[in-house]
């Protein structure tokens, strides 16, 4: 039943309780679990209140909070449900009751063993010992077992003529499991636990999710493994899950199938066609289709004395490159057999019984990774999914130099504290199990799905109107002006989106990341020069491109951001160890920089990701952060101009300020807990009681253990710039609407208008303790001044933000956005002036200013001269 879905907000507004769905890419192509997450505006939906998708057929609805409004109704829901095949393409979420679920996920737990039934399968999972699946069954009939993790362990003595190299297997321990959620449709088990060796040591911490959904014979698997290597001493040489799956049937009716470039290939472990029988004997076809073929035949029995291949890997080397190779058994040679551009990354094992199907998601992109089958004509079959295979060089850690370059090549400290101690790598497995050997195409469209799962999200102007996301704007292709700058911010996108795929931007550690700054003379990017290498969050382009997916809801620029997030969030922040809580600054490796800093580990980077996918992992990565100025108190950001211990630490007002909000801001939201929100408005009154508000310091000194800025004076070291850079102006616009602090709103806006003083203005304003010299990269500042022109109606000021972005001089960002072909070490699109600072600010800025000043565009001469230039010049970059 549903209730009047009409809610009266402050001002007499009527505001609809529901939300229209669709699917970001298509629907599950067969009977299969979803988990998304839906915004409300402010009062909608109240604590205890119940949603449901509104129809006559629709899937019962598991809904839970995932954050809440300041007035404690609540800002986004987390939801899963079953969908069937073909199940339509739109929904409308609202309030009601959803019908009895028709199956449910049981789950039961023991004192060592938790038992998971979603009434397709059945999986015993371990609390302890290096099983992790102790086994899946279907029907009572046992499908695999011994699901566990495994890490080698490379070490290295010898001298300059000999060199030697042991390996070390390294197996999963577990030391704790969980029932994380238990519901109706959809139940999740957090599995902690280390590698262990047979000397007893343990290496690598590990977390894992199993996501399990009632009536589905399929499991998803989130792997999290964290990095404890001595750089010096230890390389990883290989990192898998693996498990026996057991089969049934002769040899001839074994089967391997992969998930190659477009299709699938597929092999028998003893193959139907001999010297006698060596045309096409139908029997062969029906085998090579992965069916089972029976015994009674001359082609069958003359096929017994085939060879039996029973071991199989396809190894993805490159991101244009795999290789399948297969051998009869352990002593003999592997056999090439084919080779290939890029893998799905899906393997199936099967025999008589059914089989297993492994995905690894992201197979190619994060390169090098395998699929491996052993003993597949053998009792029990051992399936591993490499993350990363052993047959690639070993993981190395160590430093690009054995020296900073601070001066030369932009490198954030002269302190060597290049470590990959404390990051993190997350990866995601597909498993299901067939109680009958499925066709190819099912294969095929199981590799798709697993590539790109589907995902439910709204229409950008549902998400626009809740104001559950913070500051920015709806598409406008209507005016000419805002027509031609989202043509620019769309060009942008699409220069980047063929970046990661013509500069190769792919691999285990890499990919999601983008680079820093274009070498117009070597037509290649910065790779090898300090911090203008990988970007690692600079100037957060996550930002761009959460706020790009959220006006379009285009799924190529969701699946960017996604990827930029699940790196950034994992690999270039610290979970444990000296840096718990913070992130490593742009670098030729994305752990090299010596600035460590909560400017790249900010939870604001990641929170849309995870309101969109109540992903579990990225939940954890917000925790983490949640008390990152605690940091301070052993690494202080400004140790290199204030050595002396006046102070417990210190703190720019931004970026460490900006991202300490950020980060208490996303667990307020999300939990409710008033201590965060207490810190926030510690600082503001902190700010309200100095002569220059937000204009002070920009460096304060600060007490972590009271969350406390401390005056000590303004205009010294830190740079204005840098306060606005990092997503400041983002944190604090939506802090502004939250807090409804009107005081803190004309903060905002005497930031904004200040930064484009003359000097002279800006010298009189403050007393002569501010002045240009301090306030560099005018751009940057667009939004805020923008933020004041709105909050004024000060159109004069308005002209000067629009300024800002369409005068080259100013913006860095010459119009049009055209890239240029070059015939170079290979023909190269590229623009020679590009920067991912600049790009990533300037379109960022963009989108708020369009947003902020839609009823104060710039005079009509202006608008005409840049709408006139991006005509004359289309190829110009």
């Amino acid at each position: 039943m549903f209730t009047d879905q009409s809610v009266e907000q402050k001002g007499g507004t009527l505001v609809k309780a529901q939300a229209e769905l669709k699917w970001l890419n298509r629907a599950p192509a067969a009977f299969g679990g979803v988990t998304w997450g839906v915004p409300w505006a402010k009062g909608v939906l109240q604590k205890g209140e119940t949603v449901a998708i509104a129809s006559e057929n629709a899937p019962y609805l598991q809904t839970w909070p995932l954050a809440y409004w300041p007035d404690g109704s609540i800002k986004w829901t987390g939801h899963a449900a079953v969908f069937p095949k073909e199940s339509g393409s739109r929904f409308t979420l609202q309030k009601g009751e959803s019908g009895a679920p028709k199956t449910g996920v049981h789950v039961s737990e023991q004192k060592d063993e938790i038992t998971v039934n979603t009434g397709a399968i059945v999986c015993k999972l371990g609390k302890s010992g290096p099983a992790l699946i102790r086994s899946i069954s279907i029907s009572g009939e046992m499908m695999a077992k011994e699901g566990r993790l495994i890490a080698l362990k490379e070490t290295r003595s010898g001298s300059d003529s000999q060199s030697m190299y042991h390996i070390d297997r390294f197996e999963s321990m577990v030391k704790r499991a969980a029932i994380e959620q238990n519901g109706p449709v959809k139940t999740v088990i957090k599995i902690e636990g280390v590698h262990r060796g047979e000397g007893m040591d343990v290496w690598l911490p590990f977390t894992v999710r199993l996501s399990f959904y009632a009536g589905v014979p399929s499991i998803r698997i989130v792997h999290t493994i964290f990095v404890d290597c001595d750089a010096e001493t230890e390389w990883i040489k290989g990192l898998g899950l693996e498990m026996s799956a057991v089969l049934s049937g002769a040899p001839r009716n074994r089967h391997i199938r992969y998930a190659a470039d477009g299709g699938i290939y597929g092999e028998a472990s003893q193959l139907l066609v001999t010297r006698r029988f060596n045309e096409i004997n139908g029997f062969y076809e029906r085998q090579i289709a992965g069916q089972p073929v029976p015994e009674e035949s001359e082609v069958v029995r003359d096929a017994a004395r085939n060879a039996v291949w029973n071991d199989f890997k396809l190894i993805q080397d490159s991101p244009v490159h795999w290789r399948l190779k297969k051998r009869t058994g352990k002593g003999c040679a592997w056999v090439d057999a084919i080779q290939g551009g890029r893998a799905k990354g899906v393997m199936y094992a099967g025999g008589e019984n059914g089989g297993i199907a492994l995905g690894l998601r992201n197979f190619f992109e994060k390169y090098p990774s395998s699929l491996e089958a052993q003993g597949l004509a053998g009792g029990e079959t051992k399936l591993t999914v490499w993350f990363w295979p052993p047959e690639a060089e070993a993981m190395d850690f160590r430093h690009y130099s054995k020296d900073t370059h601070v001066e030369s090549a932009y490198e954030g400290f002269a302190e060597m504290r290049s470590t990959a101690v404390g990051i993190a790598n997350t990866s995601e497995v597909s498993l299901a199990c067939f109680a009958n050997p499925p066709s190819d195409e099912e294969l095929n469209r199981a590799a798709d799905e697993w590539q790109n799962p589907p995902l439910l999200i709204c229409e950008p102007d549902y998400y626009y109107h809740t104001r559950a996301l913070g500051v920015w704007s709806l598409k406008d292709k209507q005016r000419p002006l805002s027509a031609a700058l989202e043509d620019q911010l769309d060009e942008a996108l699409k220069f980047y989106m063929n970046e990661v795929d013509q500069r190769n931007w792919y691999g285990y550690w890499h990919y999601g990341d983008v680079m820093h700054t274009y070498d117009a003379v070597r037509h290649v990017w910065r790779y090898d020069l300090g911090g203008y290498a990988w970007q690692n969050t600079e100037l957060v382009p996550n930002l761009w491109l959460w706020q790009s997916f959220f006006r379009s809801g285009r799924e190529d620029v969701f699946r960017m951001a996604e990827a930029m997030t699940r790196h950034t969030s994992e690999v270039d922040c610290y979970h444990f160890g000296e840096y718990k809580g913070l992130g490593s600054r742009h670098n030729v490796l994305h752990w090299g920089c010596g600035c460590k800093e909560a400017r790249i580990s900010m939870a604001g980077l990641h929170k849309p990701y995870y309101f969109l996918t109540a992903d579990e992992r990225t939940g954890d990565v917000l925790t983490e952060v949640k008390d990152a100025d605690r940091a301070l108190e052993t690494l202080d950001p400004m140790r290199a101009y204030y050595s002396e211990k006046e102070f417990p630490a210190h703190a720019r007002v931004g970026p460490d300020w900006a991202a300490f909000c950020s980060n208490w801001l996303t667990e307020w939201e999300r939990t409710g807990d008033e201590a965060y929100l207490d810190k926030i408005k510690r600082g503001i009154s902190r700010l309200k009681e100095l002569p220059l508000r937000l204009l002070s310091g920009p460096t304060f000194g600060y007490d972590p253990n009271a969350s406390d800025l401390i005056h000590m004076g303004d205009g010294n070291h830190g740079g204005y710039h840098m306060v606005i850079a990092f997503g400041a102006p983002q944190t604090w616009m939506e802090l502004a609407e939250l807090l409804k602090d009107d005081e803190w709103k004309e903060m905002l806006g005497e930031f904004g208008e200040f930064y484009l003083l003359t000097d002279e203005e800006k010298r009189k304003r403050s007393g002569g303790k501010l002045h240009d010299d301090l306030f560099h990269w005018p751009m940057f500042s667009a939004a805020m001044a923008a933020y004041a022109a709105r909050l004024r109606q000060d159109r004069k000021l308005a002209e000067k933000a629009w300024r800002l972005l369409l005068d080259e001089k100013q913006s860095h960002t010459p119009l049009p956005i055209s890239p240029k072909q070059v015939h170079a070490w290979k023909t190269i699109t590229e623009i020679p002036w590009v920067t991912t600072n600049c790009v990533s600010q300037w379109c960022l800025n963009t989108i708020a200013v369009l947003e902020l000043l839609k009823d104060m565009p710039p005079d009509q001469d202006m608008q005409e001269k840049i709408i006139q230039a991006m005509k004359d010049h289309p190829a110009r970059a």
